[in-house]
């Protein structure tokens, strides 16, 4: 630390001190280490200038975490100097955090428009190679084939090394699947089946990676709004995809959207790799002040072991873990359902061409992306209010499962593509409240093993929508409509909202 040295006598022009002292300077135990003690005294310091007016002005020393600011206060003038640590905040500067999650909200955006472009493209490639609507199904599920795979295996690398490296890597195969594609699909259907699970492979990191690296660069009270923040992101691909997909294929031809969205993927990593840190204390660009705010508002949790497992037995022993397996569940078999079945929805249902049926299912997802914000939002309030985290945790979840239970139910007496849009829209905004509930109920729970435990959910959730998307090919080809199954879908909501309310808790568990 550079000495700051003041000789007996400073002169400014405005001003004159005389007779200041300075009492004992102690600097104590910080949590970066013991500072240097040092012992000052300072008399009879003498400041002289033009004129004969004294004025006595006092200097002091405030003593900061991370860094001493000393100001000197004369004539209503605040000066401050930095000694030691990083540097101090520059004005207009954005915080880093909000850098990070909003680069996760890019990729997840990213992550999601690569999902939707098969949900388009799949209505002229079925009429090209005359597919039934159970192999539609088939063809529908086999990006989660790979994802199921890769959730426990991904969440355990995060766990070990963090969520840059792991979406990194997981970014680049994903877009590389995405280019290959439309060369899988001409060349025949088994090579498309085995693209699309590579594809589901690669992508099975993300919701892992972004949990995780959200839990260290934001506080407690942060952490449901940054979560909203990037799930909006990964909700508006949706729109993304829906939107842009038919307008490509229609100038561009079935690869246009693909290589577009391999593209964007590709410049993205670009800058991931070298903005963003697994931890902010990694960080060169982060302030001193940020980085209080972050490390005062989150518990810290041992990173595990090299070479050490989760303990698996220990973590399926609570209902807990249960409460948010089970939500996983649920919330993949509604969710998936509505994502790949929209557009034959409303092309089957309501006789409306492909560029309709787009715009008819993109509207829903952008107005997810936004309730997804307002209810990290309103969380995160609750939360400062002074509510507990069960509390919080089981509100969120009950609107996140019985809204959209009532609004599927509703979809079955729809009439006009309108009104299905409405009821559609209505039941994913109320779904993504469970943003606030199960998702960062393993940060919770589980803060040291959060990311192998969302590998273990997210893999029974992605079974779950595997049966549900190749279910409701079956059931509609052989009822010959949508109503059974949205009303087997709206049931399981209502069951699993009682499980979560009985079983799930706000509080560590492990």
């Amino acid at each position: 630390m550079e000495a700051v040295r003041f000789s007996n006598k400073i002169q400014f022009h405005s001003s004159s001190f005389s007779n200041t002292h300075f009492g004992l300077i102690n600097f104590r135990k910080t949590h970066l280490g013991f500072q240097p003690k040092i012992e000052k005294k300072w008399k009879s310091l003498n400041l002289s200038g033009g004129g004969d007016q004294r004025l006595k002005k006092e200097v002091f020393l405030e003593k900061k975490e991370r860094g001493f600011t000393v100001q000197c206060t004369a004539e209503g003038i605040e000066r401050g100097m930095l000694v030691g640590g990083r540097s101090e905040e520059k004005e207009f500067m954005v915080a880093e955090r909000f850098k990070v999650v909003a680069l996760m909200a890019c990729v997840m955006c990213l992550c999601n428009a690569d999902r939707v472009v098969m949900s388009v493209a799949i209505v002229p490639l079925a009429a090209k190679h005359g597919w039934s609507n159970a192999f539609l199904g088939i063809v529908q599920s086999s990006f989660l084939w790979g994802y199921i795979f890769s959730s426990v295996i991904g969440g355990a690398l995060v766990d070990k090394y963090g969520g840059k490296k792991v979406i990194a890597w997981g970014a680049a195969l994903w877009s590389l699947a995405t280019l290959l594609t439309p060369w899988a699909a001409n060349h025949s259907t088994i090579s498309l089946l085995a693209i699309r699970a590579f594809f589901g492979l690669a992508e099975g990191v993300a919701l892992p990676s972004m949990n995780t690296l959200l839990s260290r660069w934001f506080p407690c009270h942060e952490r449901a709004t940054a979560v909203g923040i990037s799930m909006g992101g990964f909700h508006l691909g949706n729109v993304v995809g829906l939107v842009l997909t038919p307008l490509f294929m229609t100038s561009v031809g079935i690869s246009g959207p693909f290589i577009l969205f391999a593209s964007l993927g590709l410049l993205w990593l670009t800058t991931w790799i070298s903005r963003v840190t697994n931890d902010p204390q990694e960080s060169n660009s982060i302030t001193k002040a940020e980085l209080r705010l972050i490390q005062a508002g989150k518990s810290d949790s041992p990173s595990l072991k090299k070479g050490e497992l989760p303990p698996l037995r220990l973590l399926l022993s609570k209902m807990p873990t249960w409460a948010i397996i089970f939500a996983n569940v649920t919330n993949n078999w509604g969710y998936f359902v509505l994502l790949s079945w929209m557009p034959v929805y409303f092309k089957t249902v309501f006789n409306v061409n492909l560029k309709q049926a787009a715009w008819f299912s993109a509207v829903p997802w952008g107005t997810m992306a936004i309730s997804g914000y307002v209810a990290g939002a309103a969380s995160d309030f609750l939360i400062k209010a002074g509510y507990s985290l069960t509390f919080v945790r089981k509100v969120m979840q009950s609107i996140g499962f019985i809204g959209p239970g009532v609004a599927l139910l509703c979809l079955n007496f729809a009439k006009t593509p309108e009104v299905a849009s409405v009821l559609i829209t209505i039941a994913l905004s109320f779904s993504a409240f469970s943003q606030a509930g199960f998702l960062l109920n393993m940060q919770d729970i589980a803060p040291q093993y959060a990311g192998f435990l969302h590998g273990i959910s997210n893999s029974a959730g992605t079974l779950a929508a595997i049966i549900s998307t190749i279910g409701t090919g079956f059931f509609v080809q052989w009822l010959g409509s949508f109503q059974a199954f949205l009303t087997l879908t709206a049931c399981l909501y209502f069951v699993t909202a009682i499980f979560w309310n009985v079983y799930a808790t706000g509080e560590r568990v492990f």
